[in-house]
């Protein structure tokens, strides 16, 4: 018997270090780490201890003879990687973090999604490290309360680890308090030896098409936010009225798009999708979503696992033409004799087994179109149609490139959502990189852009440090590198001492009418929420407005 890693694998990296033979891979220190799609154990160097399950935060590892019948496609794909990567057994030392020097470090984190939360656990084991963590929101945790999708409750486990950090005495939250408004960076630097930036990617990237600003053209990061309920898009205007709707990208992100909106609404139910989303999708009309994708289908940007669970869904097709199964010349030759990377190889093995399925009358259907892009929406004020042109592997690059053919044709839709990625927005006070949507960094140390030189106690972790790519293993990585760099730099003394007590902090940004969350608060939320969730059999009813959260807090209504 061997363990087997499944479709809930958040590359947090836990299970690594307790594995004593070391046969999960890639690890942090390989360099697949940061472009794989999951971890995978080796079956044959897997000695069935269980280390591993205890760890996993999103409960993705089981034992190979309890799979449910859905999962058993992972005993292979865990396999496979092991065919084109070699590795070699024995235990993962663990890193030693350095001796701090006598006296208190105070760190204000600003943010609180995963990438702030892992570098608040590398400072907080250390308890002379004092960690002030700051959001505009009422709520912690970021992209997995607003990013995750509602149907995959086990990926937002890893908030467990979270509270842990956060029940630390070292630590305390300032939720409800916009950096900015409340207090400035300014007010910051003087009371902190260290501040480090958290604020991921908060807007999307934009296509530059004509038409792209008719209502019915949504971002895809607004909609996930809105069925997701983040209190500023509750108000959103998503309007389901099209039997069918278009997703320009083919990222997970654009997945979770697709799959929500043809799922059966009684089966989102059981979530902890936003009550406002629910309803819209109740009365929608969409039957078919069509997703674009530039590239071919080696080069898709889902992942496996995600791309695998599209099948379980319950009355839905999933819908590709042989046809568009076209592989660039470099990949069709080593597909045929057996060279070809291995996560490659599963992803177009899975999209020929799609293709070979047979549909049912009367399912919805997610529609995948390879080598197509966008050119033009257009409509009398809504959408009402996408042109788009087909696209061909242009010939005698070294790299994989396509270039669009002579063959344009419309899609008839009334509503078009672009998922082709987050995008950074400068940060008040500091210098940004407005190319990469980044604030530059050295291993997440803020520089100065015009000569590159370090802003000492100044730090950044996350997209905002490394651009919107990697989900929750990446954000880890990232965490705790910054995490390091903070207690490097206070060993080496490159730290000033804070020319004011952080003592007054909580006054500050009361007296400028912030209604300050702190632990308690949270904690009275997050048990309204779950409280409320229990009667209908789901994980949470989310409160969806600053005055609902701040009424839960325990604070009076604003009236």
């Amino acid at each position: 018997m061997a363990h087997v890693i499944t479709r809930p694998c958040c590359n947090d990296a836990s299970c690594v270090s307790v594995c004593p033979v070391n046969c999960i891979h890639p690890t942090p220190d390989e360099p697949e780490f940061f472009t794989a799609e999951m971890l995978f154990i080796d079956p044959e160097t897997c000695i069935d201890c269980g280390a591993c399950i205890d760890e996993c935060p999103v409960e993705a590892i089981l034992p190979d003879d309890q799979l449910e019948e859905r999962d058993e496609p992972y005993l292979q794909i865990n396999a496979d990687y092991y065919k084109d990567h070699d590795v070699e057994g024995g235990l993962v030392p663990p890193k030693k973090a350095p001796q701090l020097p006598d006296g208190e470090l105070h760190v204000a984190i600003i943010g609180a999604g995963p990438a702030a939360f892992y570098a608040a656990e590398e400072l907080v084991r250390k308890p002379q490290v004092k960690v002030d963590m700051f959001d505009r929101l009422p709520t912690p945790y970021g992209l997995v309360r607003a990013g995750v999708a509602p149907d995959h409750a086990p990926t937002k486990g890893v908030e467990k680890i979270f509270a842990a950090t956060a029940a630390k005495r070292n630590f305390q939250y300032f939720l409800n308090v916009e950096v900015g408004k409340h207090i400035t960076h300014a007010e910051l630097v003087e009371r902190y030896h260290a501040v480090i930036y958290a604020v991921g990617a908060s807007t999307d990237k934009r296509l530059g098409l004509e038409g792209e600003d008719l209502s019915g053209s949504i971002p895809a990061t607004e909609f996930v936010a809105w069925y997701n309920g983040h209190p500023d898009y509750a108000d959103l205007d998503v309007d389901l009225s099209s039997e069918r709707a278009v997703v320009v990208g083919n990222g997970n992100v654009a997945l979770d798009v697709a799959r929500i909106l043809v799922s059966d609404p009684d089966e989102l139910a059981k979530t902890d999708i936003a009550d406002h989303a629910l309803a819209t999708l109740r009365e929608s009309n969409v039957k078919e979503v069509v997703l674009l994708a530039r590239r071919g289908v080696a080069q898709a940007a889902y992942t496996n696992s995600e791309f695998l669970a599209l099948g379980d869904v319950e009355g839905v097709d999933v819908v590709i033409d042989p046809d568009e199964l076209v592989l660039d010349p470099a990949s069709e030759a080593a597909l045929e004799d057996d060279t070809l990377d291995s996560t490659i190889a599963t992803k177009v093995r899975l999209a020929r087994e799609f293709a070979a399925r047979p549909t049912t009358e009367g399912n919805r259907r997610i529609v995948f179109r390879f080598l197509v892009s966008p050119m033009e929406l257009a409509g009398d004020g809504h959408v009402e149609r996408l042109t788009c042109v087909r696209n061909v592997y242009a010939p005698g690059t070294e790299r994989v490139a396509v270039t669009p053919s002579d063959e344009r044709f419309d899609i008839d839709t009334g509503v078009v959502l672009r998922a082709i990625g987050y995008r950074g927005v400068p940060v008040i006070d500091m210098p940004f990189d407005d190319v990469n949507g980044v604030v530059p960094n050295t291993d997440g140390r803020v520089q100065v852009a015009a000569d590159g030189e370090v802003v000492p106690g100044l730090f950044v972790t996350g997209w905002i440090k490394r651009g919107a790519t990697g989900g929750i293993g990446m954000n880890r990585i990232c965490g705790q590198e910054t995490a390091e760099a903070v207690l490097k730099d206070y060993v080496a003394g490159a730290f000033s001492s804070p020319s004011t007590s952080r003592d007054d902090v909580a006054d500050i940004v009361s007296d400028r009418g912030a209604r300050r969350i702190d632990m308690d608060g949270w904690k009275a939320i997050d048990a309204a929420e779950k409280n409320a969730g229990k009667s209908a059999g789901r994980r949470r009813v989310k409160f969806v407005s600053l005055n609902e959260f701040e009424v839960a807090a325990g604070m009076e209504p604003v009236q």
